[in-house]
């Protein structure tokens, strides 16, 4: 779940534990475009205060005014359509055919968001089971590949970090890369042996660990979810640990370095047996170009390949780091010079 679901979550929890009545809003199927995917969140008190998104806005005003309405009488779960014809899309600022169902779940002490607000913080995957019938939630283990659910009776949504990152070297870089990642719904883990790099490390909701990064990668047993990111430029810390991420399913394997540099860690890859194909899975120079220099600017342009990757886009198509540069070397600089 991203960050503003995990928000919803943490405000949900403490205004029912002060005794408000809360509405939590699921989107649970969407036709056309929409503005939020299935499993979004928006949690709206009695007096009218909202904290998610479902919609652009519109959809969220209704919602507002009908809790204003009914909050303190509410008991039951209820569904609900917007956008079912163009008047209706228009009229709450849905896109062109966009249609959204939602679940709006009155919330009490007995809906467990406390317990499912531990879970998550505590870096589980669980899955939440409500029957709208009774209002009734229980919370079970779930894998990373499951998704949210809907019969009409039962819904059962998907709550938790469902993307690992592993990052080699604690860096100044790794520490912008590792919040931002975070916010993005990353369960991050920082890997360097060195102790001079991890001894002021303090980058809260991040795992570091002080061992080997090969034998890490091993531990960590990588799946389609899951990213590498070396930082190190030390050959002896990130080539060990690339070549066993690239023999792994993890969707996105990355390296800092030039151009060179990188063409080098390829050579040396190819001396520990791996395919033409494994090496071709590996990215670097890593990121996208927009003409970054501080760490915090890399960290985003890492970040922004990796989330076009993890999103279906080809980054190729939005110039990565080695491909934007060659363009720009082969530009002619501008004259200043009238003709």
């Amino acid at each position: 779940m991203d960050s503003v679901d995990l928000d919803v979550l943490r405000t949900s929890a403490d205004w029912v534990d002060a005794g408000r009545r809360v509405l939590l809003v699921t989107v649970v199927k969407t036709w056309g475009s929409s503005p939020r995917p299935e499993g979004a969140m928006l949690a709206v008190r009695d007096d009218g205060h909202v904290v998610g998104s479902v919609s652009g806005g519109c959809i969220e005003d209704d919602i507002v005014d009908r809790t204003r309405r009914e909050g303190h009488h509410a008991t039951r779960c209820e569904v609900v359509t917007y956008g079912v014809s163009a008047d209706e899309a228009r009229r709450f600022g849905l896109p062109c055919g966009g249609t959204l169902q939602l679940v709006l779940e009155p919330l009490t002490r007995e809906s467990g968001m406390r317990a499912l607000l531990r879970e998550v913080e505590t870096g589980h995957l669980v899955a939440r089971r409500l029957d709208l019938a009774s209002g009734f939630a229980t919370l079970h283990p779930a894998r990373a590949s499951d998704g949210l659910a809907f019969d009409g009776k039962v819904l059962r949504t998907i709550h938790g970090p469902r993307y690992r990152m592993l990052v080699i070297g604690a860096s100044q870089l790794s520490k912008y890369l590792a919040e931002i990642a975070v916010g993005l719904d990353y369960q991050v883990t920082i890997c360097d042996p060195r102790e001079e790099y991890t001894e002021t490390w303090d980058v809260p909701g991040v795992t570091l660990v002080r061992t080997m990064p090969d034998d890490t990668v091993q531990a960590m047993n990588l799946d389609e979810r899951c990213a590498v990111v070396a930082l190190t430029h030390d050959p002896k810390l990130d080539d060990l640990a690339l070549m066993e991420a690239l023999k792994s399913p993890a969707f996105y394997i990355g390296a800092l370095g030039s151009r060179a540099n990188n063409a080098k860690r390829r050579e040396r890859l190819r001396e520990f047996d791996l395919s033409d194909a494994q090496i071709a899975r590996l990215h670097g120079p890593i990121g996208l170009y927009i003409g970054s220099r501080t760490p915090p600017e890399i960290a985003v342009s890492i970040l922004a390949e990796i989330t076009a990757i993890k999103n279906g886009v080809d980054p190729h198509r939005i110039a990565p780091v080695a491909v934007a540069k060659a363009q720009i070397a082969q530009t002619p600089a501008c004259s200043s010079a009238m003709p």
